[in-house]
């Protein structure tokens, strides 16, 4: 499978295993992809996600062979869009773990994804211009709200690439480690979260996640209605009931 789908207690792990191809999409990785995110979403028991990749380089970006027989379409669901996960829609955390370069739309599908863990040599990038195409699959907006609007359009508009410990600079990447601790890295930060509550969890990131395209009164209403959603759930009274008894809490997700 072009994308493999593994669990480990609550947490899921995604890995594009197209190495020979750089893990370029190609019609049935856009496909599995899909799937595999269906899997995470609606699994109860999993509560948060790594995205990962096998071989030198996280993810290519489209395969431009696919593109130039004509297949561009078979590139993007109707789901997720372009790999499958760039304009789809989760209510779990996904974590990028990359290690080798994300270049083109692996950078577009590292920012689909929540928090990014990556290797000291990963280098971020949308060339598009270079070959007078032009990123379609949310760089050109998702880029400038990671890291500034002027150090995207210079990304963008010269095709050069981002060094990752830049991009850790500058607020797109969470942490940067060596190539051989990403994976654990990534998963400590995934433990990290599903130390928590997994419904609160869930209804804080849908907040954050909408904090720069609302205003604030709408970002009232909808951080009020985020505590409504987990009032009268049984993971709302553990949590107190935890800390007054001393001990960790026990999360059910519900």
């Amino acid at each position: 499978m072009p994308v493999e789908y593994e669990k480990h207690g609550n947490i899921a792990i995604i890995t594009m295993n197209r190495p020979e191809a750089r893990n370029a999409i190609n019609g049935e990785m856009a496909q599995t992809m899909e799937a595999a995110l269906d899997k995470m979403e609606s699994d109860p028991e999993v509560w948060v996600g790594i995205l990962t990749a096998v071989g030198k380089a996280f993810c290519a970006g489209a395969d431009l062979k696919e593109i130039s027989a004509g297949n561009g379409a078979a590139l993007s669901t109707e789901k997720g869009g372009f790999a499958g996960i760039a304009k789809r829609e989760r209510t779990k955390p996904l974590i990028a773990a990359i290690t080798g370069s994300a270049l083109a739309g692996g950078t577009e599908v590292a920012l689909s994804c929540d928090m990014i863990v990556c290797a000291e040599d990963t280098n971020f990038g949308l060339p598009e211009v270079k070959r007078s195409l032009v990123a379609a699959a949310g760089g050109l907006f998702r880029l400038p709200r990671a890291i500034g609007r002027a150090t995207a359009l210079e990304m963008v508009l010269t095709g050069d690439p981002l060094p990752s410990q830049r991009a850790y600079e500058l607020g797109m990447v969470n942490k940067v480690v060596p190539t051989d601790q990403v994976m654990d890295e990534a998963k400590k930060l995934a433990e990290r979260v599903t130390a928590n509550a997994p419904l609160a969890v869930a209804a804080s990131r849908e907040v954050v996640m909408d904090a720069s395209a609302k205003t604030d009164d709408e970002l009232w209403k909808d951080s009020g209605k985020a505590f409504g959603k987990i009032v009268g759930t049984e993971d709302f009274k553990e949590g107190p009931k935890a800390f007054i008894e001393k001990r960790a809490p026990v999360w059910k997700g519900r």
